[in-house]
């Protein structure tokens, strides 16, 4: 049994959490500590923070290190969420704060934090499996934005995250000099139109059955209105029965009855205006409530990586269904896509003791090919930049912003001729290790695109097989390759120089 430590640098909130970690016990909560603390303004206002809100920071985090060793935690994580994320100065100050509390605070991108949160969802609410089966939104209410990710028949469609977070609204609200009752009225005025045009992007004629919430503050609300032992579903009419008496009664009477405090009222007015506008939007009819917060998301990761858990669901495949989605958006090939991504997969498998690489790097791969051919819908002249450009502007749930231009470096690199470690450096905030990915990865997709240069699958069922220095490349059927050969030569020097190994078409 591990004894672990999750800490959320939160937008308006700083959150630690104590876990027992066990293969029998799997994760339990054993204790849970919140301080209010308003990041997010300053940052997404200014960019940095003061220096009275640094300190603050510090002292907080010190009071959790001592909780922290009280509890003898065999280890812990700090994430940082869009407060930490946005600031200009941000390594100065993470530094500064390693310096003075001895807090090492990590800070992921947005898909990644997201990411986590739909972690979190899947592990506490234990019949994820089957709600996601029917079309499903998970909305995740944050202090910078909105993140909205569908589901339908198990798995994830698209996911966008759309600027309305709770932060954001209140300093418009606060320009406005608007009292609370009035903030349902100008929250719908300030987000209707970005949740409508979400609504018509991507659910179109879809009916949405579910809504699963991943919320600080209305899952506080909801429980404590009727009890910790209170069902994690509730119908749309429910819910809007809380806003209701949420409305009618004053702030102070508002934070005795759902026991937040009464600082934090004004962001419980928001996300609950905020969520009548999308269930309204999307006419859905029951919300699932399973109070997961980045905590427990972020224990979850640590059970799993030290394998003291393991998920029913693939979240890998819900990368790969959100790749191919933005694929479908840019009306690239289904069929092409699969069949550079098996090919690809296969010359991965069969060189794996000479490239080194894991399974991240597979999946990346994966990606890659998949996305291989989206710039088309921009510029069939200059595919491989509108590739590039594309993915560099389009999250990939899952994947980290450096992940996500290794992607975008393979998809460019494996069109033309490869860019070298100081060229993509230009570009990209690559390190060296990541060019040498970049170079491996293009390397492969491009043999891959060799051989299916005409897009008729040829090579569809590929079997490969590496005998020393060189790697065969077996396919059956009485068709014409003569083509194939050809372009599949000039594809393949750039595959000779990065692993030294002659690459041979065999037909039977």
């Amino acid at each position: 049994m591990k004894t672990f430590a999750a800490i959320d640098v939160g937008s308006y909130e700083l959150e630690l959490k104590i876990f027992e970690l066990s293969e029998k016990k799997k994760v339990r909560k054993i204790d849970s500590i919140r301080h209010g603390l308003d990041l997010g303004s300053q940052t997404h206002s200014t960019g940095k923070l003061s220096d009275d809100k640094v300190n603050e920071l510090c002292h907080v985090l010190l009071d959790f290190k001592k909780i922290m060793n009280s509890y003898g935690v065999d280890g812990y994580k700090a994430y940082g969420t869009s407060a930490i994320r946005e600031m200009q100065n941000r390594l100065i100050v993470l530094d500064q704060i390693e310096a003075r509390c001895g807090i090492h605070i990590d800070v992921p991108s947005n898909s990644e934090q997201r990411f986590l949160n739909l972690k979190a969802v899947a592990v506490r609410e234990t019949e994820f499996d089957n709600i996601i089966e029917n079309s499903t939104a998970v909305v995740d209410i944050g202090g910078a934005g909105l993140q909205i990710s569908l589901f339908e028949k198990g798995t994830l469609v698209s996911t966008q995250n759309l600027p309305i977070g709770i932060l954001r609204i209140r300093e418009r609200l606060r320009k406005f000099n608007s009292t609370m009752s009035q903030y349902e009225e100008i929250v719908e005025g300030l987000a209707s139109s970005i949740v409508d045009t979400f609504s018509k992007l991507y659910t179109k004629d879809r009916h949405i059955d579910n809504i699963i919430l991943v919320d600080e503050y209305i899952n506080v609300a909801y429980r404590t209105t009727h009890g910790e032992e209170i069902s994690n579903s509730c119908s749309t009419e429910q819910f809007y029965q809380v806003a209701e008496m949420i409305r009618t009664l004053s702030p102070g009477q508002v934070a005795k009855k759902v026991q937040i405090n009464e600082d934090s009222i004004e962001l419980l007015y928001i996300s609950v205006a905020l969520l009548k506008c999308i269930t309204k939007a999307l006419n859905v009819q029951t919300l699932w409530i399973p109070g997961a917060t980045l905590c427990d998301g972020i224990a979850y990761e640590y059970a799993e990586k030290n394998r003291l858990i393991t998920y029913t669901h693939n979240f890998e495949e819900d990368i790969l269904s959100s790749a191919k989605n933005i694929s479908k958006r840019y009306m690239g090939s289904k069929k092409r896509g699969e069949t550079l991504e098996k090919i690809a997969v296969t010359v991965f498998d069969t060189i794996k003791k000479v490239h080194g690489m894991g399974k991240r790097e597979k999946l990346l791969l994966r990606i890659a090919s998949l996305l291989h051919d989206c710039g088309r819908y921009i510029s069939i002249m200059n595919p491989q930049q509108a590739g590039y450009e594309i993915i560099m502007a389009t999250e990939i749930i899952g994947l980290s912003h450096k992940e996500r231009e290794i992607v975008a470096e393979v998809v460019k690199n494996s069109y033309s001729e490869h860019l070298y470690y100081e060229e993509i450096r230009q570009e990209a905030e690559l390190e060296s290790e990541d060019c040498l990915t970049v170079a491996k990865l293009a390397a492969i997709l491009r043999l891959a695109t060799g051989l299916d240069r005409t897009h008729k699958e040829k090579f569809k069922e590929l079997r490969a097989r590496l005998d020393k220095d060189t790697l065969y490349l077996g396919v059956n059927g009485d068709f014409d390759v003569a083509f194939e050969k050809n372009l599949f030569e000039n594809r393949a020097g750039f595959f000779r120089e990065v692993y030294r190994i002659e690459p041979v078409i065999k037909q039977k």
